[in-house]
């Protein structure tokens, strides 16, 4: 019998969402996909909805009847300060809302690596370290795990907040050798956070299980996410196209990587 009678996921045509799609089909009787187009063809468990979340009432009405909320909309890189307000802060604001409005009990939400990017990578942080955003878009992710935050203790609303890493169909550069999150590993956190007996406010990083471990992430291990991949069968590939970085770089140096060079997004080109 499945886990719920229906999950919604946001950000359901995304790069991750739509491997979500599919990979947790087993914990539900229906899958409602929430975006901003038409899907298309939809499956027999699947429904959809179709809204922007900046739009409250939209938002607020796609959750209902809903048990779970898997939510992956939004901003998915550093962009121009007002899209990041609309669709990442104020929509995720709309979605804890439809949640408490809706009764659904348990949130999964796509945080990132940038809500902790300007940390060294030598730091060896745990899941419990201060926030230190290295961008507008990491900034919207610190708002919204204290967000979860308020609506666990105040309204008993569950979160996972996943801090993933660098999820694609492989490591692209030496960094991903250690950042790499598979999608079926992704997956499985998912399903994890999902089906755990009780998360509250859980902080968990997104990573494979990589050789080079420059994170802790015991401070999640009650979810019961045992990652099953890893970027070691792409090492020789990727060393031997992408040349050894600089240490003293700041794309090298902290754990956000390529973010921590960005200027502000909305500097006009000189």
């Amino acid at each position: 019998m499945p886990h719920y009678e229906r999950i919604l996921i946001t950000g359901a045509a995304g790069r991750l969402g739509s491997q979500l799609r599919k990979g947790l089909v087993p914990l539900a009787s229906k899958i409602r996909l929430a975006g901003r187009e038409p899907f298309g063809d939809l499956a027999p468990h699947e429904e959809e909805a179709v809204f922007d979340l900046v739009d409250m009432e939209a938002t607020i009405a796609a959750i209902k009847d809903c048990d779970a909320i898997v939510h992956f909309g939004g901003a998915p890189l550093e962009c121009e300060w007002q899209t990041i307000l609309d669709s990442s802060i104020r929509g995720s604001y709309h979605i804890y809302e439809g949640a408490r409005k809706n009764g659904v009990k348990r949130v999964i939400y796509a945080s990132s690596v940038h809500a902790v990017g300007y940390h060294e990578v030598e730091a060896h942080i745990g899941v419990d370290a201060p926030v230190r955003p290295d961008s507008l878009y990491g900034v919207s992710k610190n708002f919204v795990e204290s967000l979860s935050r308020l609506y666990w203790d105040k309204f008993g609303i569950e979160t996972v907040c996943l801090r993933i890493f660098s999820s694609f169909p492989e490591p692209a550069d030496r960094r991903m050798l250690w950042s790499y999150l598979s999608f079926a590993d992704c997956v499985r956190l998912v399903e994890a956070s999902l089906t755990a007996p009780r998360v509250g406010h859980t902080i968990s990083f997104g990573l494979s299980n990589n050789k080079l471990k420059m994170v802790d992430n015991s401070g999640a291990n009650h979810l019961g996410f045992i990652p099953q991949d890893t970027a070691e069968p792409f090492r020789a590939a990727v060393e031997a196209k992408t040349p050894v970085p600089d240490p003293t770089k700041p794309s090298v140096k902290y754990l956000g990587g390529w973010f921590c060079e960005l200027g502000h997004p909305d500097d006009k080109p000189t």
